[in-house]
């Protein structure tokens, strides 16, 4: 599996990294512009992101436009809903108007309060179904 890590904070890229690179090879980008062009350039590769995290305060392009985004890429792109990635959403922001337009307006996957642990984190992966339960450690 193939994952990106879109978050400005260099702790919860390391994070995230650090809980992900035993299940999937992860790429890291520091904002959303950063993060829709690496989507679109492994999509033209072929070699398309399984899973992406998304913060949602970030400079340049913030997540829930990055978001959009890269669902409208998926589009151009032919894939269909069940073709697209999945998205997780993190966030210190509450369920207010920003996460509930990235869930429901933007086609987020899901989404996980800041702080995440490692349980969590593998829990959502399991959910998904990106990770057996037997692959958690």
């Amino acid at each position: 599996m193939r994952a990106l890590i879109v978050d400005d904070d260099f702790y919860s890229r390391s994070f995230l990294e650090y809980i992900l690179h035993p299940y999937a090879r992860c790429d890291v980008a520091v904002n959303g512009e950063d993060a829709v062009m690496v989507f679109k350039k492994a999509l033209e590769a072929g070699e398309p992101y399984a899973l992406v995290f998304m913060d949602l305060l970030m400079p340049v392009i913030d997540g829930p436009r990055a978001l959009n985004e890269i669902r409208e890429i998926e589009k151009d792109f032919g894939l269909d809903h069940d073709g697209r990635c999945k998205i997780v959403i993190t966030s210190v922001l509450e369920d207010g108007e920003e996460t509930h337009n990235a869930m429901y307006l933007g086609g987020a996957t899901s989404f996980l309060q800041k702080p995440v642990d490692e349980k969590s984190i593998l829990a959502e992966l399991t959910r998904l179904g990106c990770i057996t339960p037997e692959a958690e450690r």
